[in-house]
């Protein structure tokens, strides 16, 4: 039991955990740096967090399906750093959250801010990974959107408390790991009836949802796979299993990783044999 009572008003308090360094109660930049642009029309600032991977999935994948149109340079945004903070990337989105694009293709640059907002609007730009119409459509954007909702419970509620936060809270481990295992059982039941989530076809709501709750299932994130018993959700491990062997997805997860295995980071990425020259151990080797 806790004795804590809210104040009349709230003042913030010196952050403490993880993120202490990236949270603060108010927007705008804390210093001036203008966003580098590289030589193609879309422009990608991002890091390789499940939210970041749904973008560069979307954007290896059409290039995999024939759309050269969609090169792309991906800068990668260290936001320990505060990188997300500077002018150049406020001016771009003012919610200073990965991704953001910018699309130079057009008269004047177009930005695209929130990973499913990006989502769609490559999908309409290439007419690819989204219906154009009718049911299809319908079903493809309310998994979308089903994502963007009740992801996060699963990363700044589940994620946060369970494996972030300074101390233990049970109410709130509980309250969020009946959240996520509902939300587990719903994604499971569907992907009983159907291949893919929207249906027969791969679309961008499964690009959106594999991130979070594939690397989940797997242990890729929070290893809670075992806590959460993510082995009742047969239905999703076959779903994950078969995204994962897509080669576009496997080089949508490397760019702009900065962790883990150094064979699978390419920290930035501005052209296809980038994968192959320009992975972290490659740059590392390069400097002995």
């Amino acid at each position: 039991m806790s004795d804590y009572q809210p104040p009349k008003v709230w003042i913030a308090k010196p952050a403490e955990g993880r993120f202490a360094a990236i949270n603060r109660p108010i927007a705008g930049p804390t210093h001036d740096k203008d966003l580098p642009v590289g030589k193609h029309p879309l422009q990608l600032y991002s890091l390789a967090t499940p939210n970041g991977v749904k973008v560069t999935v979307m954007l290896e994948e059409l290039l995999a399906a024939g759309h050269s149109g969609a090169e792309y340079d991906a800068w990668l945004v260290k936001i320990m750093d505060g990188d997300q903070f500077s002018s150049g990337f406020v001016a771009a989105n003012p919610n200073s959250k990965i991704p953001v694009m910018v699309d130079h293709s057009g008269p004047e640059p177009v930005r695209i801010f929130e990973s499913g907002a990006i989502l769609i609007y490559l999908a309409e730009k290439f007419g690819a990974f989204l219906p154009a119409s009718g049911p299809a459509r319908a079903e493809a954007l309310s998994w979308l959107m089903w994502q963007m909702g009740a992801t996060p419970i699963l990363g700044g509620g589940f994620g946060h408390f369970y494996a972030y936060a300074p101390i233990k809270v049970e109410y709130a481990i509980d309250r969020y790991a009946m959240e996520v295992k509902r939300q587990l059982s719903v994604l499971d039941r569907r992907l009983a009836e159907s291949e893919y989530v929207a249906g027969a076809d791969y679309t961008i709501a499964d690009m959106a949802i594999w991130p979070w709750y594939g690397a989940l299932v797997k242990g890729l994130v929070y290893e809670a796979a075992e806590f959460l018993s993510v082995q009742e959700y047969a239905n999703v491990a076959r779903w994950t299993d078969l995204i994962a062997q897509r080669p576009a997805v496997k080089r949508g997860r490397m760019v702009n990783r900065a962790m883990g295995d150094p064979a699978s980071q390419l920290h930035e990425r501005h052209d296809a044999s980038d994968f192959d020259t320009k992975t972290q151990d490659k740059m590392e080797a390069s400097l002995t």
